[in-house]
């Protein structure tokens, strides 16, 4: 009877694959398993786990891994983490250098991917070789994102603009502002300066807007970006302190941009 449930949960799993699916839940086995006791199913489970057919991404939630990335032992984030985030009943977007690839700026595909959610926060994820990493936000910019079809549906990432910032905001997680420079180098031909919009300066914080027109400006040589943004900032009624261009660094001693007000401490240089 055991032998015989463990041939139909696999004939069943690969009946989704069959109909485009890439993922199941715990819940969906207890129901096509009914009569199988809580430690039966999750046994049978683990047994394919071994055998690399699935995996498990999240407690209660499995990937089917198809032969065709068999030899990763896991499927490319970009096919599953739409389902997943619908899993948890959570809004999202895949930002950062996940989603600067999106539009030809990451000059190289990144190992970790980065996933924006509202809190409570998600503890990051590390399976054969790749790290999702959550990022906590109080709330999801829905008109700032962007949608992509990918080969199992869509994919909800932030929009060249709302990658800029977010790039710039959390510049440490990605390795430091050289590398911010060097990415929104390439994002800026992906950037509409009709999205630079009262939506936009109002989700973004004022020290990331200054950061980012310095950047473009006196970094980038996006000039016509820069007005556009200085521009807005100004019909805003926003107010522009001294801050520094690298956070949490010494800042006596060092110039300062007249129109960013940004404290130049640090060097910038860009990889072409």
């Amino acid at each position: 009877m055991h032998e015989i449930d463990q041939i139909r949960l696999t004939k069943w799993i690969e009946s989704l694959l069959a109909k485009g699916r890439n993922s199941f839940s715990l819940d969906d086995v207890r129901q096509i398993l009914s009569e199988d006791s809580e430690a039966a199913i999750k046994l049978k489970l683990t047994r394919l786990s071994k055998r690399g057919n699935i995996l498990s991404i999240h407690k209660g939630y499995y990937l089917i891994i198809s032969p065709q990335y068999s030899s990763r032992g896991i499927l490319p984030p970009a096919l599953f983490v739409d389902g997943l985030m619908k899993y948890l009943n959570r809004p999202y977007y895949v930002g950062l250098l996940s989603a600067a690839a999106f539009f030809g700026a990451a000059h190289q595909q990144p190992q970790e991917y980065y996933v924006f959610t509202e809190l409570p926060a998600l503890r990051p994820v590390k399976k054969k070789g790749l790290k999702i990493n959550y990022v906590s936000k109080s709330s999801i910019p829905a008109q700032l994102l962007e949608q992509r079809k990918t080969e199992m549906g869509y994919l909800t990432i932030s929009s060249p603009e709302l990658t800029a910032v977010d790039l710039i905001q959390y510049e440490k997680r990605i390795g430091g502002l050289n590398r911010v420079g060097t990415v929104l180098n390439d994002l800026t031909e992906a950037m509409n300066q009709d999205r630079i919009n009262d939506l936009f300066i109002r989700e973004t914080a004022v020290a990331v807007l200054q950061r980012l027109g310095y950047l473009l400006e006196n970094i980038l040589g996006k000039n016509s970006l820069a007005d556009h943004l200085y521009e807005s900032c100004m019909m805003k009624q926003l107010v522009f302190f001294r801050i520094p261009l690298r956070i949490a660094y010494k800042t006596i001693g060092f110039p300062a941009d007249e129109r960013w007000k940004v404290i130049i401490n640090t060097n910038i240089e860009i990889d072409e």
